[in-house]
């Protein structure tokens, strides 16, 4: 009824700033695109040979965790990552698989990491995507890396960002929700914690009791528990697949899940949204859902 597509338009070519302001960010609509990033020589330098020369020793931030879930609601907790400071090109043989582990690792961290932590990529990308800076007036916020195992997931949710996400090498498998299905998708509060790696190389899930509960989705979309959340089964569902070399417009306040072929490698752009009448339209969904769920 809102006019959501039932799949992600593929756009043929980068669009004017006018033209992607009118066609997408205003309407908050997705898209995928490609010849974007054609120019970027991060699309044949980044192999596994040139990031191990160019960053090579480097420690780096890696995310770790036993089940390949980050930043996810398990066991009753909203628990994050443990950060783990490494070589990169430790990691590396990891997602190679010439050394074995247990557990899942992932370079994720999203607080400018590829511009703070790998600024020797730089200069294979770009500091920003010209037409999007010009279409919105602003630089990006954050231009984050993403390289990791095909085992690391990213649980349902949403950001305060537009969102250029880049595919450099391999697939990222998306499936994403409007805002308007907020009212299908549930939030529970939950304790923070974060899980650290015992002596004996098993895990445990440290409680964070000084901070507040944390609002997040526990539910699976991949594979719903409708009797312990019927109204998912109202919700519409859009899925996508980015290849290397395309870029994914993910607009601000849309739901998304995402997985990724094994050594999958990325590079994403948040530009800060706009907060005009589309997040008033959500915050009012938003209370409207919880005023109704409390009845």
């Amino acid at each position: 009824e809102l006019g959501w597509p039932e799949s992600v338009p593929y756009l043929d070519r980068p669009p004017s700033p006018l033209e992607f302001y009118r066609e997408w960010v205003s309407p908050n609509k997705p898209c995928i695109i490609r010849n974007a990033i054609s120019h970027w020589p991060a699309l044949k330098k980044w192999t596994s040979a040139y990031l191990r020369e160019v960053v090579g020793p480097k420690v780096v931030s890696v995310a770790v965790t036993p089940n390949g879930y980050a930043d996810a609601v398990f066991q009753d907790r909203f628990v994050m990552p443990e950060e783990h400071q490494m070589p990169f090109m430790d990691f590396l043989d990891i997602v190679e698989k010439k050394v074995t582990s247990p557990n899942v690792f992932y370079v994720q961290k999203q607080c400018s990491n590829l511009t703070e932590e790998f600024p020797e990529l730089v200069c294979d990308v770009q500091p920003d995507i010209p037409w999007m800076s010009e279409a919105l007036g602003k630089k990006p916020d954050a231009v984050n890396f993403w390289l990791g195992e095909s085992a690391a997931v990213t649980s349902l949710h949403k950001d305060h960002y537009e969102n250029l996400y880049c595919v450099v090498s391999g697939e990222k498998y998306f499936l994403l929700h409007p805002p308007s299905d907020r009212p299908f998708i549930p939030y529970e509060l939950y304790q923070p914690a974060t899980y650290h790696v015992s002596e004996d190389g098993s895990f445990e899930i440290v409680d964070e009791k000084t901070s507040e509960k944390v609002p997040w989705i526990p539910l699976d979309p991949l594979n719903p528990d409708l009797e312990l959340y019927p109204e998912y089964a109202q919700a519409k569902p859009l899925q996508c697949t980015v290849k290397a070399g395309e870029m994914l417009y993910l607009p601000s306040l849309w739901f998304h899940h995402v997985q990724q072929s094994h050594g999958c490698i990325a590079v994403n752009y948040w530009y800060d949204m706009e907060y005009d009448i589309k997040y008033s339209y959500y915050q009012l969904l938003d209370c409207l859902t919880k005023t109704v769920k409390m009845l």
